[in-house]
């Protein structure tokens, strides 16, 4: 019998057309993990004002990224599906699932049903675990598996940011530009999340959230899915690899999204302070993203571009993800075969 593998990233519209959008939206941020407020408060804000009237305009950035071959976030999942299986072979069947839209995690789940999987390995593409992400995605899973007469063995990997392939693979991709360009900052802009969101998924009172200074960047049992400091440990390891001092290198926050407090610190605010002291040139990775969208080819590529400019800066450069790089594809391998060494090792250094 073979076993299944299912990739999962979080999704795209049909289309780039507002209705399309508007339907993404309304799917999207009705989940109850990524705007976790009660029902009765989430519906209305939602449906009769966040969709409504930002569908248009989103629909306006869906048209920057859209290219001949449609969402660049569905191209890459249909090329790291098809990379993947090559990679695995024909023990391994691969499926490809988007967390909202198309293609459905339970399309994706059906398929490998229809092989007689024996078995399901679930990659969310999510390198920091957090419960709007990874933890939307094991929740969808567990709620459609359940009902199946012979339910399989499941396994989840739930984060892989300090995987060696996934970092090594990041730090190349930046030390192109960093050989063809003098750059006087590197910026890692993670996406962001709710403050009370990180809270409440903290264990033992570990979590010191405020100020950059108190929070625990560092892995070790109890915040391993803490996701704040799964990206300031992200950025580190790339950091080290790139041979970048602590000086030279900025950990940010982007994609803010209503008036409660989000992590910090906004990527905005980091961006203004660099240009006006004097930066003139910053490389910009993304590093929350392993394919390139809207959140990274629009709002880090091109809007923190021009608020870059306008206050001073020259040149700023996005390194693009991982899309379907293959030591990326290796990286993917490694996780669906279980070499969890490389994964759940404490890298202290």
């Amino acid at each position: 019998m073979k076993k299944g593998v299912l990739i999962v990233n979080l999704g795209t519209p049909d289309s780039q057309k507002t209705p399309d959008v508007r339907k993404y939206l309304r799917e999207f941020l009705m989940d109850e993990r990524v705007i976790d407020i009660p029902f009765y408060k989430r519906w209305p804000l939602v449906n009769l004002i966040i969709a409504p009237f930002r569908a248009p305009k989103s629909a306006k950035e869906y048209e920057k990224v859209w290219t001949e071959n449609g969402s660049p976030l569905l191209y890459y999942g249909l090329e790291s599906k098809k990379l993947l299986q090559e990679a695995l072979g024909d023990e391994y069947v691969v499926a490809l699932g988007m967390r909202y839209q198309n293609p459905s995690i339970q399309s994706a789940l059906l398929e490998l049903k229809s092989k007689g999987v024996n078995e399901i390995v679930v990659v969310p593409l999510f390198p920091q675990y957090a419960s709007a992400t990874t933890g939307s995605v094991t929740q969808k899973v567990m709620e459609l598996v359940k009902d199946w007469q012979v339910v399989p063995d499941v396994t989840f990997i739930q984060h892989y940011h300090r995987h060696p392939l996934f970092i090594k693979t990041f730090a190349e991709l930046g030390q192109k530009y960093l050989r063809e360009t003098n750059y006087d900052h590197v910026i890692f802009s993670f996406h962001g999340l709710p403050e009370r969101q990180i809270i409440k998924a903290d264990i033992d009172t570990c979590c010191k959230l405020r100020g950059e200074s108190g929070c625990v960047k560092k892995a070790y049992p109890k915040n391993t899915f803490c996701y704040r400091s799964a990206c300031f440990e992200t950025a580190d390891l790339i950091a080290q690899e790139l041979k970048l001092s602590k000086e030279q290198y900025s950990v940010c926050f982007q994609s803010r999204l209503g008036k409660d407090p989000w992590i910090q610190p906004y990527t905005e605010d980091v961006i203004v302070n660099l240009a006006k002291g004097g930066k003139k040139s910053v490389l910009a990775y993304s590093p929350a993203f392993v394919a390139d969208c809207l959140e990274t080819t629009v709002e880090v590529g091109e809007e923190y571009k021009e608020v870059f400019e306008e206050n001073g800066g020259e040149h700023w450069q996005l390194v693009e993800s991982l899309n379907d790089h293959p030591q990326w594809i290796e990286c993917l391998t490694d996780l669906v075969k279980g070499n969890q060494s490389k994964v759940l090792e404490l890298q202290t250094n």
